[in-house]
C-alpha cells in the first residue's frame, strides 16, 4: 500500500473534496467576497475537517468538521479552535 494512501475509501473521498475546495473554490471565494471573507477560527475550517477525519475517522470526523463550519459565523466564536482528541486519549482527571 502508498504511504499516504488512507485505509478508508470514505476518507479518501472526502480528504480530495476538502483539498479540490483549497485549492480551487476558496481562493474563488476570497476574491469574491475580499479578505476579510476567511476562517474566524484557528485552524481554519477546512484543516480543521481534514484533522477530524483523519484523527476520529469519516463519520465523526465529518460530523465534528460540520458542526466547526456552522459556528463559524461572523456573530459567533473566533481564535484557537483544535479538533479534540479522541476519546480514551485525553489526560485523566485528577483527583486533589
Amino acid at each position: 500500500m502508498a504511504p499516504f494512501a488512507p485505509a478508508n475509501p470514505m476518507t479518501f473521498l472526502i480528504r480530495l473534496l476538502i483539498r479540490f475546495y483549497q485549492r480551487f473554490l476558496n481562493p474563488v471565494l476570497k476574491a469574491l467576497a475580499g479578505p476579510m471573507a476567511g476562517c474566524r477560527y484557528q485552524p481554519t475550517c477546512s484543516n480543521y475537517f481534514l484533522q477530524a477525519v483523519e484523527i476520529h475517522g469519516p463519520w465523526k470526523g465529518s460530523w465534528l468538521g460540520i458542526c466547526r463550519i456552522f459556528r463559524c459565523h461572523p456573530w459567533g466564536g473566533h481564535g484557537y479552535d483544535p479538533v479534540p482528541p479522541p476519546r480514551g486519549h485525553g489526560n485523566p482527571p485528577t483527583s486533589d
